[in-house]
């Protein structure tokens, strides 16, 4: 399995020759030309996120690509006529040889005042875990996952309390443009990572993470 990450949320995993993006939002860049898509998944409506526009412009280059989406999400994309499965936590799923199985039913609060919306996480092939905009604990061994590192919704004391919980074997930092300087959070991680055996791993241009 091999993965690769387009800034922010944004990851590409190869699993067995199966080809799945995450989350391609307005943060990303790079995933725009990607072909050979088998699907494409989708935790939460949020613009960093979900890019409609050129979500739509990619869809059209990978017209057999599967579209996978929380409901409100899903929602927002077959307005475009696209065909899109919702899917809701505890929900399982195949991509050819690739078990997906869903976690998680809201995005991490903001503030009791503030509505709030869906956000399902993925496991993609028994190894990778993405939780989108939650700190969904997935009650399973965590081979990768994708480590918010901070947004307005989370500080770096909540990502490392989370990086605890699930204990992954690799922590690949996420969501870092919502930071001015991610390097300080990313020094932080790594630390509390190491303490308990995790590897904390920065992705940055054609890296690849071979798992």
């Amino acid at each position: 399995m091999r993965i690769r990450k387009f800034g922010h949320s944004c990851m590409l995993v190869d699993a067995d020759g199966v080809r799945v993006l995450v989350d391609p939002g307005t943060y990303s860049s790079g995933f725009e030309s990607l072909s050979e898509l088998d699907a494409l998944l989708l935790t939460h409506q949020h613009a960093d996120h979900f890019d409609k526009g050129r979500i739509v412009d990619l869809l059209s280059a990978n017209d057999r690509a599967a579209v996978i989406a929380d409901e409100q999400t899903a929602a927002l994309l077959a307005e475009t006529g696209r065909q899109v499965r919702t899917v809701h936590e505890d929900d399982r799923f195949a991509l050819g040889p690739v078990e997906v199985t869903v976690h998680g039913r809201e995005h991490a609060p903001l503030h009791p005042d503030l509505p709030n919306v869906t956000n399902v996480g993925y496991f993609v092939g028994e190894a990778v875990f993405h939780p989108g905009d939650a700190l969904t604990v997935p009650g399973r061994e965590v081979a990768v996952l994708a480590l918010p590192v901070g947004g307005p919704w989370l500080t770096v004391g909540g990502a490392i309390d989370y990086l605890r919980a699930v204990r992954p074997r690799i922590a690949i930092g996420v969501h870092e443009r919502a930071l001015g300087t991610p390097q300080l959070s990313y020094g932080l991680l790594e630390r509390f990572a190491a303490d308990q055996g995790t590897r904390f791993a920065v992705l940055e241009g054609d890296d690849w993470l071979t798992v």
